[in-house]
């Protein structure tokens, strides 16, 4: 019988062969193994990039959104406003008291001339009464003499506060001054003539106290 050397056997051989075959196996997936590492990697390194890249891009957002400083005011330019608003402040309570002032002048005025046409207006019956007595004491020398002096010096102190007798006969009748108490036919006078004054009139400047009473040709 014929021996078989240990090369010849193949049993022997189908064991290395296998063996070989194997070991070629796990040098590709070794291989496929480093590539998905490598993909991984990359991508991990896109997400780190993009991560990384967020942040900054969030800064630069906060650096837009963040308010700027605003400039200092100026301090002559604050106290020039307030010296100007002070300013229109008095003129304005100087233009109030200026009218108030004149106001208060016209309203004293005005007073005034009430209170002086109301004594006026009281003393006119104690004038028509002196003149009355005046006509009745012509006998009595003395006696006219002094009624003339106190009528004088009545009709001297209203002459000083203004106050004018009104005595119209011969002027047409005028119905703001005078009041005409009857009528009467007067050969030669014109109609609406006064012909007689029955009662002296007075006035203060443009007020009429009392009105001239009249008696007008028809």
């Amino acid at each position: 019988m014929t021996r078989r050397g240990p090369g010849s056997d193949p049993a022997a051989q189908g064991p290395k062969a296998h063996g070989a075959d194997s070991g070629e196996q796990p040098e590709e997936q070794v291989e496929a193994a480093a590539g998905e590492a490598a993909a991984d990697a990359s991508s991990n390194g896109a997400e780190a990039t993009e991560a990384g890249d967020r942040p900054q891009e969030s800064g630069e957002q906060a650096e837009e959104a963040a308010p700027q400083p605003q400039p200092e005011p100026d301090p002559l330019a604050q106290l020039q406003a307030e010296r100007d608003e002070y300013l229109q402040l008095a003129q304005r309570a100087q233009a109030d008291f200026e009218n108030y002032r004149k106001r208060a002048t016209k309203d004293l005025a005005a007073a005034g001339e009430r209170a002086k046409i109301g004594l006026v207006r009281d003393l006119l019956p104690v004038l028509d009464n002196l003149e009355r007595a005046l006509v009745s004491a012509d006998g009595d020398t003395a006696l006219a003499e002094g009624v003339r002096l106190v009528l004088a010096d009545l009709r001297g102190v209203l002459s000083r506060e203004g106050v004018d007798a009104l005595e119209p006969a011969g002027e047409p009748f005028d119905p703001t001054v005078h009041e005409a108490l009857s009528t009467r036919a007067e050969d030669g006078a014109d109609a609406g003539v006064v012909l007689d004054v029955v009662e002296k009139g007075y006035r203060l400047g443009d007020t009429v106290i009392r009105p001239a009473r009249v008696v007008v040709s028809a």
